[in-house]
């Protein structure tokens, strides 16, 4: 819908596709943290994982279905906007400014996630929101942040489309944001602070 209206508007295009991410973002999370703890993104639950605090037989299961269920969003909004169903993204997405946005964006996302544990449990849900809100605009690569996404994101070839051959790379990215994230944020934010 931001890509039609913008008219080829590209700043008009992202910042409607940053207010409708953070806005459902804000939606599901709340409605759904509280029936699977709102894990939408494979690296969440990894993080989740090596803090002890997610039961390591599920990370697969829960990681194949975030993958499965971007993917089937994606052809739920190809089916919304009249767009051909089975699509691969043709949007180079390469280089080191888009990968380190992809470190900076992951490790960002779980600063906001566990700083808002550890300090305000009732406001995660925003501040995710307005994190990814947010990171549209400051990391160069929109922030991905998820591989779900990313992946998902490679089959619409669309303004949030990213080519097949630039997926790997960006995962590789967001894995290092999560190693990152995992030595930081567990000294960072403590629970014995």
């Amino acid at each position: 819908m931001g890509e039609s209206l913008a008219d080829g508007n590209t700043a008009i295009a992202l910042l409607a596709n940053a207010i409708a991410t953070g806005c459902i973002l804000y939606v599901i999370i709340t409605t759904l943290g509280p029936v699977s703890g709102a894990h939408f993104n494979p690296i969440v639950t990894l993080a989740f994982a090596f803090r002890g605090e997610h039961a390591w037989k599920m990370v697969g299961p829960y990681i194949a279905v975030q993958i499965i269920g971007g993917i089937l969003g994606v052809w739920a909004v190809h089916l919304m906007f009249d767009q051909p169903i089975m699509q691969a993204s043709t949007t180079l997405r390469t280089g080191t400014a888009q990968w380190s946005s992809e470190i900076i964006a992951t490790f960002g996302l779980l600063f906001v996630i566990f700083g808002g544990l550890r300090h305000k449990v009732d406001a995660v849900p925003p501040l995710v929101a307005l994190y990814i809100t947010g990171a549209y605009w400051f990391t160069s690569s929109t922030s991905f942040a998820n591989p779900a996404v990313t992946i998902a994101r490679g089959f619409s070839d669309t303004f949030a489309g990213i080519a097949p051959s630039n997926i790997a790379m960006f995962i590789v990215m967001q894995i290092v944001g999560l190693v990152v994230g995992h030595f930081v944020l567990t000294r960072l934010f403590h629970s014995d602070q």
